[in-house]
């Protein structure tokens, strides 16, 4: 029997091979031998022909991607240790199907770290004309994989231009599981697609946020999806962004016509939007209240915002109030009732006594009223004033209390941001926590 190892009977050490068997996941190769069968048959084959099979790897992993496949990567680094210096596989394509793999290869080939690769019926060594071959094998798979993209995009843009988008059509459609191949059609959900559009016509009509939604849908309807799992409030607003529904969709960047029946007309779509990105109503007069950003809610830790109300008498008077209120930011159903904003003053004033004030930044600020006023008195009213006895008797918390009642909004913020205390707001009450 003819000796077919490159190496045996030269003086040189016998080539040792390991057996890479790879099966992709990608739909061109589904019919491909499977890892098993790719093994049995390479291994016969090393039996027979005398072959030193040092050790048989498997992988399921895509070769079109360089770099991307991590038995391979570790086969390339023990053929560079010299733990192997031969290749068995079923085919050229189960070792490379891109430019930058099969490089890797024929560079070990030319530096003689790999003197002979094995596959089915062929075998490549380190000759012009069989790395030639074994390049040309490669990218031919290379080549194929290519095509095989190019008609899967056209295939994709084929069933656009038919009306229908790629993938699983959104919540209030169903596909026609039984429909011949080729004919699949897309029907409309008897059961979701009635309360798709009244979520429109909620938001168009009624200004509904997408968290009114989301109690609606979840707790008073008991709405589920195809799935039987609840919605979130992404999938809401992505409900909300789709233009599926009015019989028109994007994909790639074309816009396409459906072919399917739309559940609404695009005059709602459009208003829907328009609520949804508009900024919210408000009603006459500031905005800019005093204490928000400062108070947190004692029930469930949130923040506390402000808003105001206005009482129209029939005499012509309006009167303002603004309420404190929890900001529900961590709890969406928090029960936090809220407070008037002469009531929160008048306990910030009661409190001050008891919590601690860095005075050292207060100090400095009552300083610079006493020269302030100095000035004023000087260059107004002629009188000269000194400011050490002033400033000595400068009460602190006094000073404080007369800024939180008639300071302007900046100048109630920085005394507040002295207290050394966390302020929550709890069953309308001030109380604080000490802060390190």
């Amino acid at each position: 029997m003819t000796n077919t190892n490159p190496q045996e009977g030269s003086g040189e050490p016998k080539a040792k091979y390991c057996l890479y068997a790879r099966k992709s996941t990608e739909q061109d190769e589904l019919q491909a031998l499977s890892i098993d069968s790719q093994i049995k048959e390479m291994s016969d084959m090393a039996q027979k022909e005398g072959l030193d099979l040092v050790e048989i790897r498997r992988e399921s992993h895509s070769a079109k991607d360089s770099g991307q496949r991590p038995v391979f990567n570790q086969i390339v680094d023990d053929i560079k240790k010299g733990i192997f210096n031969g290749i068995i596989a079923w085919d050229p394509s189960r070792i490379s199907r891109n430019a930058g793999d099969l490089g890797r290869i024929v560079d070990l080939m030319d530096q003689k770290l790999i003197v002979d690769i094995r596959t089915h019926g062929q075998r490549f060594t380190n000759s012009p004309n069989e790395k030639f071959l074994l390049m040309i094998l490669c990218s031919q798979a290379k080549l194929e994989n290519d095509h095989k993209g190019e008609n899967v995009k056209r295939g994709l843009r084929a069933k656009c231009e038919q009306g229908f988008r790629p993938g699983v059509s959104p919540l209030g459609y169903l596909h026609d599981k039984y429909a011949d191949k080729g004919k699949k059609r897309v029907l409309v959900d008897p059961d979701r697609a009635p309360i798709i559009v009244k979520m429109f016509e909620k938001v168009a009509y009624d200004n509904w946020s997408g968290r009114d939604l989301l109690t609606w849908l979840n707790q008073e309807i008991n709405f589920t999806t195809r799935t039987g799992k609840r919605i979130a409030l992404s999938g809401i607003y992505r409900v909300l962004k789709d233009t599926y529904y009015y019989g028109e969709f994007e994909y790639s960047g074309k816009w396409y016509q459906g072919g399917y029946d739309p559940i609404m007309t695009k005059e709602l779509y459009l208003k829907a939007q328009a609520n949804l990105t508009a900024p919210p109503r408000r009603h006459p007069g500031t905005n800019e209240f005093e204490f928000t950003r400062l108070f947190y809610c004692g029930a469930c830790g949130s923040g506390i915002c402000a808003e105001e109300k206005f009482k129209h008498q029939k005499n012509g008077n309006t009167h303002r109030y603004v309420y404190y209120h929890c900001t529900h930011g961590k709890d969406r159903y928090c029960k936090e009732k809220a407070i008037r904003e002469e009531e929160l003053l008048a306990q910030l004033l009661s409190i001050i006594d008891k919590v601690e004030i860095d005075e050292l930044c207060i100090k400095e600020k009552v300083l610079q009223e006493i020269n302030r006023f100095k000035k004023f008195s000087y260059s107004v009213l002629g009188q000269e004033l000194g400011t050490e006895k002033s400033s000595a008797q400068a009460d602190t918390r006094n000073y404080a209390k007369y800024v939180l009642i008639n300071g302007t909004k900046d100048e109630k913020r920085e005394v507040l941001s002295c207290l050394k205390s966390r302020l929550e707001i709890k069953d309308k009450s001030i109380s604080f926590k000490i802060t390190i």
